[in-house]
């Protein structure tokens, strides 16, 4: 006796072969989206405390002005390299609480007054004053 598809009851059903290739493509698609969709970087922050105007804060000590430029930098009028700022600053502050006014020329980058504040950060010197050019 035959069944409607033409096989007999008694013979085996033959087997559809499962096809993987749409689930990898899928899979593939996901890892794509997740790769694309993530972020591989540590976000930090800096802070920065502006220099307010009219400020009642009495200056005392001397000055600790670093004017930073597309030339390069100088403490008070007088040029120096980065890696002897914290050097120079030292004799000037009395303590890792003195502020230190950072002065960025224009035409200098957001990410060069960063590195400035980084580095005097990592001497020890937590109050970078911004004020504006």
């Amino acid at each position: 006796m035959r069944g409607l598809a033409g096989l007999s009851l008694g013979d085996p059903v033959p087997r559809r072969r499962l096809n993987l290739t749409p689930m990898i493509d899928v899979v593939f698609l996901l890892v794509v989206f997740f790769m694309l969709a993530s972020r591989f970087t540590i976000e930090g922050a800096t802070p920065v405390a502006g220099a307010a105007a009219g400020a009642a804060e009495r200056w005392d000590g001397p000055p600790r002005l670093i004017d930073l430029g597309p030339e390069g930098m100088r403490l008070n009028g007088v040029a120096i390299a980065p890696e002897g700022l914290a050097a120079a600053l030292a004799p000037l502050m009395s303590g890792p609480g003195d502020p230190v006014l950072l002065r960025p020329a224009e035409g200098v980058g957001v990410q060069a007054a960063l590195d400035l504040i980084e580095v005097l950060g990592a001497a020890g010197i937590d109050r970078v004053l911004l004020v504006a050019p």
